[in-house]
């Protein structure tokens, strides 16, 4: 795996266009498993998480970085799979779980997961409601779920840019959440701990929040498009 390779070697190039400063990262754990549960404002923020944490992080990617054809494709399946991205396929059901039974192995490795919680970038740079899957996933494990609130990658790469301005960001590292182990957590146990990270994340980035999907609100803008 080719993680550090990148993260060491590019680090400086996307340091000197992002400009991250990190902010808690003594709360991440120095060892064993733990869940980054972040806010998603843009493409460049699965960087700043990097660029930032002194672990290796692990995160999921859309299915479609990984079927590409030709010569483009397999670049793509092979970037994303030496940085430690693995596929998730997001239409739901039996296929999406496939990938958070591949997230739970990480962590019981003693891995860092990383997570947008929203579970696709904010469409206005407002904070949306969570998805359960990062509660499911501390339960199930007992891992720790560190808040983490990403400042600025927005204004640096509005919707629809491929290459970001130059600038600055802001990565916080909020205080660890203990999740005790119980995979007979109700959805009201999994609703409760994922509205608490939400908050949490709130209160760090200063966030406008929304309590509806974000994923809804893109289909609905979409649909008024047509």
């Amino acid at each position: 795996m080719l993680y550090w390779f990148f993260v060491k070697g590019f680090g400086p190039i996307a340091r000197r266009r992002l400009g991250p400063s990190a902010k808690g990262v003594n709360n991440i754990p120095r060892k064993g498993g733990g869940i980054i549960a972040a806010n998603h404002l843009a493409v460049i923020d699965d960087a700043l998480i990097p660029l930032t944490c002194p672990r290796m992080v692990h995160f999921m990617g859309k299915a479609e970085y990984f079927e590409g054809k030709g010569i483009k494709g397999k670049f793509k399946k092979w970037w994303f799979t030496s940085v430690g991205v693995f596929p998730v396929d997001r239409s739901g059901g039996s296929k999406s779980l496939g990938a958070l039974e591949h997230a739970r192995e990480i962590l019981e490795e003693g891995h860092l997961f990383g997570i947008h919680i929203e579970g696709t970038r904010s469409p206005d740079g407002r904070l949306y409601k969570g998805h359960t899957g990062v509660a499911r996933l501390a339960f199930e494990t007992g891992c720790p779920i560190i808040p983490t609130a990403i400042i600025g990658s927005r204004e640096l790469q509005k919707p629809g840019t491929v290459i970001p301005s130059k600038g600055t960001t802001q990565v916080i590292y909020g205080r660890p959440i203990p999740v005790t182990r119980n995979p007979n957590a109700t959805h009201d146990d999994l609703r409760e701990l994922t509205d608490r990270v939400t908050r949490e994340i709130q209160v760090m980035s200063g966030q406008e929040y929304v309590d509806e999907y974000a994923q809804k609100v893109k289909e609905r803008l979409a649909a008024q498009q047509q």
